[in-house]
């Protein structure tokens, strides 16, 4: 049985990969410093919802910590999920992100290295493409133009991941993560300030006066992806980075519509200037990710939003 650890575990992507790979029958363990940055209680509640599983409460800035935790485990493979989020709340705080993205990750990946831990998958974003002209993103584009110091950190993580690999023959992938968005999803995203902003008829904020454009990746697709990385047999030294979104970018405004339209609810509307740090679009080019491991996100929108519609409303307790 194929040993993990799946750091930032009480996140939302954390969770759905480390329930989905309990499901399969890896020997999970999970591991999140449970921050404020948003609700804990849903933290809280997503381990519950994982039932037994081996969980450590621990930050990767502790480095005392992770030399016991990989000590007492013997790890096949790492996921490493664990981040500061958020792109406008780095502009607030940015030495969290430096301690969390940079130090944190480079404590996780040497730890990795020193227990010759098989396959180091780590998660870097969309954010790393800035505000590229040319569409759709693709793994060869630049990634030198970063807007906000969140996606400065993860250009960081790859560069790392690179030197890993190519000096000590690591086994690393990076995933670039296009706008994740479904049940027990994040509260400070859009999707997630969209729905409960129209279910408690509250104004939304839309940016840029609508003209923008995201790739919403449904969060069932994202986990299939990242578990088909893992069970990859990459080779010693393989360096690779891979988008992982729904390649069909949606507008801004059609994604309101579509909560409207699941809902039945009308949004209140403020439309204001672009935000600091934003990008225009983000769209991903999956075709490296279809070709080396067969797959290719594609759940519809409407789908994905009913899902995480029956979700909220079950979760907080209000009427369909």
């Amino acid at each position: 049985m194929n040993k993990i650890l799946v750091t930032g575990a009480a996140g939302f992507i954390g969770f759905h990969l480390s329930r989905r790979l309990m499901e399969k029958g890896y020997a999970v363990t999970g591991l999140d410093n449970i921050n404020s940055y948003y609700d804990t209680n849903l933290k809280y509640s997503r381990l519950k919802e994982l039932g037994d599983f081996r969980f450590h409460k621990a930050d990767l800035t502790d480095t005392g910590k992770l030399k016991e935790i990989f000590e007492h485990e013997d790890f096949d493979l790492v996921c490493n999920l664990a981040a500061q989020a958020g792109v406008r709340y780095s502009f607030e705080n940015p030495s969290a992100y430096i301690q969390s993205n940079v130090v944190g990750f480079a404590n996780i990946i040497e730890m990795s290295r020193l227990h010759s831990v098989r396959h180091f998958v780590y998660a870097s974003s969309s954010s790393i493409y800035g505000n590229n002209n040319k569409v759709p993103f693709s793994e060869d584009d630049r990634t030198d133009n970063p807007q906000s110091l969140y996606a400065a950190t993860k250009k960081e993580n790859e560069l790392i991941a690179h030197v890993y690999s190519h000096q000590w023959g690591m086994a690393t992938t990076g995933l670039r993560f296009f706008t994740v968005y479904g049940p027990w999803g994040r509260p400070d995203m859009a999707p997630f300030l969209f729905m409960r902003s129209i279910l408690e008829g509250k104004k939304i904020r839309i940016f840029n006066n609508g003209n923008l454009s995201r790739d919403f990746s449904y969060i069932d697709d994202i986990v299939e992806g990242v578990v088909k990385v893992l069970e990859s047999n990459p080779e010693k030294g393989s360096c690779k980075v891979y988008n992982i979104g729904n390649s069909s970018p949606v507008q801004l405004m059609d994604f309101i519509h579509t909560i409207e339209k699941v809902t039945g609810r009308q949004a209140i509307k403020e439309f204001v200037p672009m935000q600091q740090g934003d990008v225009y679009t983000t769209y991903a080019d999956t075709s490296k990710l279809e070709r080396d491991f067969g797959f290719k996100p594609g759940t519809p929108l409407e789908k994905g939003i009913r899902e995480f519609y029956k979700w909220y409303c079950k979760f907080y307790e209000i009427p369909e």
